[in-house]
């Protein structure tokens, strides 16, 4: 078998196409030079009328990355027939069927940067592989907005939304997800209300409508709440439970803070971590270091159980028992702050009053029984990529790689 038949039986070519040369530079690599053969042009068809057509001219040589032989570059070079349809004398470029979207890759060659787009930085890839990092950006870019295009968000029904650090100095991304399917469906930059009118035109963009979610999830943000009843008139608010313990582990930091400006400094110190864990998770040595800090009767400790009791209702069944539990609950910290310096006790004071403020939404999770635990999962994740990264020089980079890890879009796949 010659060169130009083994590679074009590897190409997959079929009767319209033929390879017609076939050589190697030392320095350049491989390059195949393609043309149609008599077979193209009983499959082609005029784009408008779907008459048939003829060769009309050809192109200059245009020229394609495809993937590496060996480790060779492999490049296909040919000369494009255009057609002129016999009927509306139209004149269009055929288009080959390894042609990707963008004008200088195969559509092997993009299926195998989308998949390593995926796992390694792009930066980091473009040396890899022997290109520029803007030319490859502009490959994904193409894909995953060809892919959100054809994506279809009419089932969509339990949304959960949350914010993402995109730098430092206050700079946010609002991320939309799927809880029920686990994809990202959105993100627009800020954490205001107006992301929540750009989510909804989004959402119909994509044959969905905002009036068909039934639950969002969030953190207790004012601007969120306001852009969803705004928007989605049927959605329950359901305050996730992550975000209502963690406003709680953040008040027992303060109290701890506070009490170790005291005398009970020398007993506090180096304590941060073992407040911040659950009594299952801490090996013997800090077990013992827990029971021996509860002993002194520290107002910290007090902060402490008074977290894992909050824990425990969330672990109730009943939403009425819930309630009342949750009532006393605020009930309990308002007395025990009665009797402390205000300094001590305001930052648990002030959790109780974000409960009774938000009651409402925070019930909906024992009626609904949704978390954000997809977000905070997915913001590790990317967090990570982002990492590896060493960040993203624009939002429409951070955007786009967001969807291609976490969207689930229908991208193209090696076919082997």
């Amino acid at each position: 078998m010659t060169p130009e038949k083994l590679f074009h039986q590897m190409l997959g070519l079929g009767n319209e196409w033929q390879v017609t040369d076939c050589r190697f530079d030392e320095n350049n690599g491989v390059f195949l030079e393609i043309k149609e053969s008599p077979g193209l042009w009983a499959t082609v068809r005029c784009p408008k009328c779907s008459g048939s057509v003829s060769c009309h001219d050809h192109t200059e040589f245009l020229e394609w990355r495809h993937l590496n032989v060996f480790e060779h570059h492999c490049h296909i070079r040919a000369r494009l027939p255009r057609a002129r349809c016999a009927a509306c004398q139209t004149v269009q470029r055929v288009t080959p069927p390894w042609e990707g979207l963008s004008k200088h890759f195969t559509r092997a060659f993009e299926a195998y940067i989308l998949l390593l787009a995926r796992e390694v930085p792009v930066a980091r890839l473009a040396r890899l592989v022997g290109e520029t990092d803007t030319r490859l950006w502009r490959l994904i870019k193409a894909h995953v907005q060809k892919a959100r295009a054809q994506e279809d968000y009419s089932q969509v029904v339990c949304v959960g939304v949350d914010e993402m650090a995109v730098r430092k100095g206050h700079h946010y991304l609002s991320v939309f997800a799927d809880l029920i399917g686990r994809r990202v469906l959105f993100g627009a930059p800020g954490k205001d209300a107006s992301v929540i009118d750009r989510f909804a035109e989004d959402l119909q963009a994509h044959n969905g409508h905002p009036h068909a979610i039934l639950e969002v999830s969030m953190d207790m943000s004012h601007a969120y709440r306001k852009g969803v009843t705004e928007n989605c008139r049927n959605a329950r608010v359901v305050y996730d439970k992550y975000h209502v313990i963690a406003n709680v582990n953040a008040a027992v930091d303060q109290v701890r803070r506070a009490e170790s400006l005291g005398p009970a400094w020398l007993a506090l110190r180096r304590t941060m971590w073992l407040w911040r864990k659950n009594p299952e998770n801490l090996d013997a040595q800090e077990s013992a270091r827990l029971q021996e800090l509860q002993s002194q009767r520290l107002w910290t400790a007090r902060a402490y159980q008074m977290r894992l009791t909050l824990q425990e209702i969330y672990d109730e069944e009943d939403p009425i028992m819930a309630r009342q539990r949750l009532l006393d609950w605020c009930q309990l910290i308002r007395q025990t702050a009665q009797t402390l310096p205000k300094i001590i006790f305001a930052s648990m004071l002030g959790v109780a009053k974000m409960i009774q403020n938000h009651l409402e939404g925070i019930m909906a999770h024992w009626t609904h029984k949704v978390t954000n635990a997809y977000m905070e999962g997915l913001n590790s994740v990317f967090s990570a990529t982002k990492r590896k990264a060493r960040g993203y020089r624009t939002t429409e980079n951070l955007l786009t790689m967001l969807y291609l890890v976490a969207a689930k879009l229908r991208l193209p796949n090696l076919t082997h």
